[in-house]
């Protein structure tokens, strides 16, 4: 049995339940899917004089903050007790995924680079890949194709491009 969860999923089997959360979640209450608005709510938390972060995160973000708290557990989950990756650097080379490559004056300036790119690219595009790509095509919005395209076309000019001359 612990075979079967170990092993990644089909398409046929993944795609269908990734769907299928735009509809439950439009039935549950008229919510959108999507991950980069925690950040907006996790702000609202700490520092509620800001204009911009005075409005009812509770109401609002709540049921997406537990949703995020979930994410990272499954994660953790999926790589710590489903997995048979012993070594995780197989995927990612250790100057960038580790603790050592992570206190250099590289690794340092490409997480928070990396990470203002990433927050300002969604709040600009009006959201993150997830909410753009499962729920906005799904709803057929012209500016969630644009921004998906956008995504995928910045990832692979990083991918190919950027990351082999960083590092």
């Amino acid at each position: 049995m612990l075979e079967a969860l170990t092993a990644p999923w089909p398409w046929y089997v993944a795609g269908p339940l990734i769907g299928a959360i735009v509809p439950l979640l439009l039935l549950v209450g008229g919510k959108q899917f999507g991950i980069s608005a925690n950040l907006r709510h996790l702000c609202a938390i700490v520092s509620p004089r800001v204009p911009f972060f005075q409005y009812d995160w509770r109401r609002e973000g709540a049921w997406n903050l537990v949703f995020a708290l979930g994410i990272a557990i499954g994660g953790f989950l999926g790589v710590y007790l489903l997995s048979d990756v012993k070594d995780p650097h197989i995927y990612a080379p250790p100057d960038i995924v580790s603790w050592p490559g992570l206190l250099t004056l590289k690794g340092s300036l490409t997480l928070i680079g990396g990470g203002f790119l990433v927050g300002f690219g969604a709040r600009w595009a009006g959201g993150c890949t997830s909410g753009h790509a499962i729920t906005g095509l799904a709803n057929l919005q012209w500016p969630s194709l644009v921004a998906v395209i956008g995504f995928f076309a910045g990832g692979l000019l990083m991918a190919h491009v950027l990351v082999p001359l960083v590092f």
